[in-house]
């Protein structure tokens, strides 16, 4: 008896130290778990989500996606139907718990065990959020300790309201939709916010199969289901019994999952917007498309439909040949419309920012802005005949010759030789101040492209892209270094926090000379101004003019591949190229060359159709004066032609055309009270 006595009281000594010691090990185990969890830190709570693009006005234009829907709402934002009915058939004692139901995971257990299978599971919210959004669904011991290490890291640094939130946003219901605004919008084709009770109990029924409980593929099983979610809902105090009645009999639409989608807006330009938000953000374009962003644009949708309208409009739809064309404010450098081909499904390739072409006599105001830089007026006269210009290293001379392959044989004055393109003036004027000067400019402007400082280059047979002229037009009429073409003006996340706002950027080792742009910028008015025609060439607007009805300034640009017309009013700056996709492709019908200015000269009527008229504002320091366009003297009053130009006032010519008393604008005008007014106002 003492014996027995002995061994029963050695073994519970034994087993007293065994549970201490396991009791110890447990409490060691839990904090040590607890430390890990902490010293991991909060997990993300979000996965992909589609990135939304909002137009100027702040209406949706599109969405980005990455693998599949996901949109992100507040739970404030969310019905309290759906909360409770995914409560109630989840997880009810949620908000009670620390991320495991231990009371329900006995249940479960007993049950599995009595019926010998895996029949129920015991999963929280947090543990089913903790596995949708970091791990597989392995059925591995690994990937369950994982996903519980998971679950306490949400339950540690978040409140029950967040982890709720981060569930309902990205719980599978099926058919691509992942979290509940996707699955709402697919299924409702309406906002979560709007869902009835029958259509959120609805709902909260599919992610426990989303195949077998869609009520697309199975609406029988669906309907059961809804009707348990329903009277969980009543038993646990949810809604009252007459509220489940209604809802069983209430009637419940779908929305057709096959009906068309609405033709994409302004995809090129959308395009162009993840390209620049990437740029902006330091991220992929795949981070952008599906991190959830909110992205405002400056897109005009009006400016999108007439750019789109006047290209169809002029291009026959059978014609291989592409086009690429913008709008911008030049006010602001905002770009309102873009497109980079005839049509984006047959071709995303992006003609308006990814390809580089020669840009032409376009380039033309770079290089008389640079002239004047260098002690040249718009009326410095060079004679226009057939030359040869030796080239260093070459022992060909180059020999440009004009469009129609006329000269002058004569001086004309460079306001003359901008409107009818003389190609002989741009190139002595080019060799005169040294091509090096151009090619600083073009980088001051913007193009930082590494160019050759040959002859050639004043004629544009080096390659820009359509975005790069747009942006370097537009610091050119506005006279200043910060305008920049962009599509980009504001990015938030998807709780609201603002990432990014525009704001221009002033770059001093860039300035512009607001006096020589503003020079530059008014003669290129005189394309349009039959007044600078020539004996040889008519200004180069001549085929347009009849279209106009107010004051622009641009200019047009041709090689043999290559077709420009880039052009401006005080309010709006637009461009367009046109060309064929093989680089070496030469544009040989007559409509070729044609095609550029119309669709500028019809898209820009229609952009200014409903402003009021805007006038071009010399800065201080310039002097209006009109001058005789063929022998660049001040025009006096039996001069037969005049152009008025503006000037420093040094460089006004001494000489007078058809008299000794010149047309000043300042003194013509100076005894016109309005004008005194003006010129105050502005001075």
């Amino acid at each position: 008896m003492r014996s027995l006595f002995k061994r029963t009281y050695k073994w519970g000594k034994r087993g007293f130290k065994l549970a201490l010691f396991g009791l110890i090990a447990g409490v060691v185990l839990t904090i040590g778990v607890l430390i890990a969890a902490v010293i991991q830190g909060p997990p993300s709570l979000t996965t992909e989500q589609n990135t939304v693009f909002y137009g100027s006005d702040g209406e949706i234009i599109g969405e980005d996606q990455g693998a599949e829907e996901r949109y992100w709402i507040d739970i404030d934002d969310m019905p309290e139907s759906l909360k409770d009915a995914t409560l109630a058939i989840e997880d009810r004692r949620f908000y009670n718990h620390f991320g495991f139901d231990f009371k329900r995971i006995a249940g479960a257990a007993l049950t599995d065990l009595k019926q010998m299978r895996m029949a129920e599971g015991a999963s929280t919210i947090t543990q089913q959020y903790a596995r949708n959004l970091y791990l597989s669904h392995d059925k591995t011991w690994t990937r369950k300790l994982h996903e519980a290490m998971y679950a306490l890291r949400l339950e540690i640094f978040y409140n029950k309201d967040e982890i709720l939130e981060g569930y309902l946003n990205t719980i599978y219901y099926g058919h691509g939709a992942y979290g509940v605004e996707a699955a709402s919008r697919y299924y409702f084709d309406k906002n979560a916010e709007e869902l009835s009770l029958k259509e959120a109990s609805m709902l909260a029924g599919i992610p426990k199969g989303p195949s077998y409980y869609s009520p697309l593929d199975n609406e029988e099983n669906a309907e059961e289901r809804q009707e348990l979610i329903l009277t969980e809902m009543e038993n646990n105090g949810y809604i009252t019994p007459s509220e489940k009645e209604a809802a069983v009999t209430a009637s419940i639409t779908y929305a057709d999952p096959d009906k068309s989608e609405e033709k994409e807006i302004a995809p090129y330009f959308q395009d162009q917007v993840v390209t620049e938000a990437a740029g902006i953000l330091d991220v992929s374009r795949e981070e952008i498309e599906s991190g959830g962003f909110h992205i405002h644009t400056t897109l005009k949708e009006d400016h999108q439909n007439i750019l789109e309208e006047k290209v169809k409009k002029n291009i026959p739809a059978e014609e291989e040949i592409q086009v690429a064309a913008a709008v911008m404010d030049d006010q602001t450098g905002a770009i309102t419309a873009m497109i980079g081909g005839k049509d984006y499904e047959e071709s995303p390739y992006n003609r308006a920012t990814q390809a580089e072409r020669p840009v032409g006599s376009t380039i033309k105001p770079f290089l008389y802005y640079a002239a004047l830089q260098e002690g040249y007026s718009p009326v410095t006269m060079i004679e226009s005949k057939p030359t040869e210009f030796e080239v260093s290293g070459k022992s060909e001379p180059y020999a440009p010759t004009n469009f129609n392959g006329k000269f002058a044989d004569k001086p004309i004055t460079m306001a003359q030789a901008l409107a009818i393109s003389d190609n002989i003036y741009a190139v002595s004027t080019h060799m005169d101040i040294g091509p090096e000067k151009l090619v600083r400019t073009l980088q001051d402007f913007g193009i930082d492209k590494q160019f050759k400082p040959n002859p050639s280059l004043a004629l544009g047979y080096s390659s820009v892209s359509l975005l790069d002229m747009v942006t370097a037009y537009g610091k050119l009429v506005q006279g200043t270094e910060s305008i920049s073409g962009h599509t980009v003006s504001k990015i938030t996340d998807q709780h609201g926090s603002v990432l990014y706002e525009y704001e221009p950027v002033y770059d001093k080792g860039k300035a512009i000379d607001k006096k020589t742009a503003f020079a530059v910028t008014h003669m290129m008015t005189g394309m349009f101004d039959s007044g600078l025609n020539a004996n040889y060439a008519d200004v180069t607007g001549s085929p347009i003019n009849g279209k106009l009805t107010r004051m622009y300034g641009g200019k047009s640009g041709t090689t043999d591949t290559d077709s420009w017309m880039v052009g401006f009013s005080p309010q709006y700056l637009s461009a367009v190229w046109i060309g064929y996709d093989e680089g070496g492709k030469v544009l040989e019908d007559f409509n070729d060359h044609r095609y550029a200015k119309n669709i500028w000269a019809d898209t820009m009527e229609a952009v200014h159709e409903p402003l009021p008229e805007a006038s071009f504002i010399p800065p201080p320091g310039l002097k209006g004066v009109y001058i005789d366009p063929d022998t660049g003297a001040l025009s006096g009053p039996n001069c037969p032609k005049e152009r008025l130009v503006y000037m420093e006032k040094a460089a006004i010519p001494d000489d007078v055309c058809g008299g000794d008393d010149s047309k000043d604008v300042e003194e013509e005008f100076k005894n016109d009270p309005w004008f005194k007014d003006v010129v105050d106002w502005f001075f």
